[in-house]
């Protein structure tokens, strides 16, 4: 009888001991549905933030379109960055923040190649300064020359086609094409972040045929238009200070002062065509940010003539 009722005990216990195992394990996977719900809950309404913003951003060019048809420079509204703005009140609120970013102020990588895919030699020039002003090495001009360009021809010593990159781990091939991203500059091998942190607020990755806006574009790039131009870059300060004012500097002016600087003949008439005083592409960043959550979004728009822009692109989190 004494040991039916020690087994008995036994069994109670080790049912008591399921149980409350059980009920953990229930209540846990609970709390955790319940935390997956509302991190859920909380991105999609990052999303529709973000959304209202890009849309916010949309008005914002076609306003300054039709303010300023002729003209976008860094004086008017889109330019200015949106300060983070409360949303919600008190622990379940956050902040949503943006700017407006002019893509045609920077160099275009994709200009390094005709339309014919053959090579640019002006802008592969253009490139190797703009890497020369940031202490990079030359060498990535011919490398992102080879990642675009049609064929599979190394250009010169530096470049590299598919045999470079089906050697690596994992192997893969150059793209061969327009890049999409600038992004793609970290597929080069040994590019690595830091130098994409060092170059990418100087580039885009746009289609052939887009204009370089001296309105907005920064000194440095300004500067590598030709060899041996310091105009535009030696006080950054004074450049902004100008830009408050609108268009600085203007393009007869960046014309007069790369004239006497491209000696061989025709140059000047091939920069020329490729300045403007407007801008087709832009970038919005719309950051959101919750207290579960933190949300980023990268909208590329064009801009058409009548002022209205459509999203060509958006990512999530990188641009």
């Amino acid at each position: 009888m004494k040991r039916a009722r020690g087994v008995a005990l036994i069994i109670a216990l080790v049912v008591v001991a399921l149980a409350t195992i059980l009920a953990t394990r229930i209540g846990a996977q609970g709390a955790l549905s319940q935390r997956r719900g509302i991190t859920l809950l909380n991105q999609e309404q990052s999303f529709e933030l973000a959304l209202g913003a890009e849309a916010w951003a949309i008005e914002i060019l076609r306003d300054a379109k039709s303010a300023n048809p002729h003209m976008d420079s860094l004086d008017q509204l889109w330019a200015q960055p949106l300060p983070p703005i409360p949303i919600g009140d008190g622990e379940s609120g956050g902040t949503i923040s943006g700017q407006i970013i002019d893509l045609q102020g920077r160099f275009n990588l994709n200009s390094l190649v005709h339309a014919d895919g053959s090579k640019n030699q002006l802008a592969f020039e253009q490139f190797q300064r703009i890497l020369q002003a940031l202490g990079l090495e030359t060498k990535w001009a011919s490398q992102v020359l080879d990642w675009i360009d049609p064929d599979f021809l190394v250009d010169g010593v530096d470049g590299a086609e598919d045999s470079v990159y089906l050697s690596m781990t994992p192997p893969y091939r150059a793209a061969n094409h327009l890049m999409t991203s600038t992004s793609e500059l970290l597929a080069l091998q040994g590019f690595g972040s830091e130098r994409y942190r060092q170059l990418a607020p100087y580039v885009a990755a746009l289609p052939l045929g887009a204009q370089l806006n001296v309105c907005t574009a920064s000194g440095l790039v300004l500067d590598s238009l030709a060899p041996g131009l310091t105009a535009f870059d030696q006080d950054p300060k004074q450049l902004l200070n100008n830009r408050q004012k609108g268009c600085f500097p203007r393009q007869p002016d960046v014309i007069a002062a790369i004239t006497p600087l491209l000696k061989l003949p025709g140059q000047l008439q091939l920069v020329t065509p490729t300045l403007a005083e407007t801008t087709q592409w832009f970038q919005a960043t719309v950051e959101v940010s919750l207290p579960t959550s933190e949300f980023r979004l990268y909208s590329l728009l064009q801009r058409n003539p009548g002022g209205f822009s459509r999203v060509i692109l958006r990512t999530l989190g990188t641009e």
